[in-house]
């Protein structure tokens, strides 16, 4: 904020006031005026306590930037002194003169305050599934540390935007490579805007079981998160001439670690998402895999195009599991297996059932998930979604005797 954003009733505001309050650099664009300054430091219960005591004889307005609603110390001052004893007059946010100053639109922007709070994991949640993110720093989680840290949990398709002293003379916007942003000094308060970009070079080469999800595009966090590729990888027990059918394919994940084992075979990934389709063809280039065939088509639609699988991967199908298992088990050589990922209560029964019809061998593996999640001066861990497994090995010989 500087005084040309203010408007003129603002302005009225802040010359009949017998106290202004503010941080230091706010309070320094009215040094002609009359009024009591009192900065606002580290303690926010000092300034409550001093407002309580003189609101009632004196005119007091606080100066905070932009919307003291939005991120700002309005909250605080209204659970404090009562709704009804204050009244709010908001300016521009600073995220939303960030993103004038870089020309986007913001309506679907995921924002994020690190200021003096702990809302890493939060930030973390949001990275593998938005693809823009404004995030309020702190001096000490300043975009150097950010940058730092989201390169240390491996989250590296992210270029950052760091604006400066928004509105002010020293005003500084620039983008910059998370390397690049972890290398430097950015001069306070400042504003920073994730956007999620193709992963840097080095890290393009390397296909790895289990690769961090922040590897690859993918679209609001539909992707089979590491831990569980892995497990499923194990359970289709892949070998180097196989044929594999993704069906759902998603991001792509599952079938891009896939040729880590299908050397010489195929791999089929079929997804009817149109934006899906490009983020496979993206992480299919990203990792420079040859042997992935992406397909765009509904399953269990085209299937009979297809190949004859050894191994089928479902990682989807909702409310049509049931028709795509059993459209996918015709085709299905004899001693191949089925894997299904799902997260649903009733698909679990359905894809047991359906592949017990079909004289498949089942078996079911419950993955739970927690991941650390930092406290004020320890570490707890954080539950995520469960996800049943359930793997069908075809019985041949059974299928041999019967016919």
């Amino acid at each position: 904020m500087t005084p040309e954003d203010l408007t003129a009733r603002h302005l009225k505001l802040i010359s009949e006031a017998d106290v202004l309050i503010g941080g230091k650099r706010l309070l320094d664009h009215f040094n002609a005026s009359q009024a009591k300054k009192k900065p606002i430091g580290r303690n926010i219960d000092d300034v409550i306590n001093y407002v309580k005591h003189q609101m009632k004889r004196k005119q007091i307005v606080v100066l905070a930037s932009g919307d003291p609603m939005f991120f700002g110390i309005g909250k605080r001052i209204a659970q404090a002194l009562g709704p009804q004893n204050i009244l709010i007059y908001p300016n521009i946010s600073t995220v939303s003169a960030a993103f004038a100053r870089i020309q986007e639109p913001w309506g679907d922007v995921r924002v994020i305050s690190l200021h003096g709070k702990q809302n890493e994991q939060l930030l973390y949640r949001a990275l593998n599934k938005e693809n823009r993110i404004a995030v309020y720093t702190d001096p000490k989680k300043n975009p150097s540390w950010l940058a730092a840290r989201l390169l240390n949990k491996e989250f590296v398709n992210f270029k950052m935007c760091v604006l400066e002293q928004i509105g002010s003379a020293s005003e500084r916007m620039n983008w910059y490579t998370l390397r690049e942003a972890a290398a430097r000094t950015f001069t306070e308060p400042n504003l920073v805007v994730l956007k999620r970009s193709p992963i840097e070079t080095d890290q393009t080469k390397n296909i790895q079981l289990g690769a961090p999800d922040g590897w690859y595009d993918h679209q609001e966090g539909l992707i089979t998160k590491a831990e569980v590729r892995a497990i499923t990888l194990s359970k289709l027990r892949l070998s180097t001439h196989h044929i594999l059918w993704d069906l759902g394919s998603g991001s792509g994940s599952l079938a891009i670690e896939a040729s880590l084992f299908v050397k010489k075979g195929k791999i089929l990934a079929v997804e009817k998402n149109p934006q899906r389709i490009e983020q496979i063809k993206n992480n299919k280039k990203r990792f420079g895999v040859k042997n992935i065939k992406v397909i765009h088509d509904i399953a269990p639609g085209g299937l009979a195009k297809l190949p004859q699988p050894d191994r089928i991967f479902i990682g989807g199908g909702g409310k049509h599991l049931k028709d795509i298992i059993k459209a996918a088990v015709e085709y299905l050589k004899p001693q191949g297996i089925i894997v299904i990922n799902t997260v649903l209560i009733p698909n679990l029964n359905v894809g047991i059932t359906t592949l017990n019809q079909h004289r498949f061998e089942t078996n079911v593996i419950q993955v739970q998930i927690n991941y650390s999640q930092e406290m004020p001066w320890a570490e707890r861990l954080e539950a995520q979604n469960p996800v049943w497994i359930i793997v069908g090995v075809r019985n041949a010989e059974v299928e041999f005797q019967e016919n």
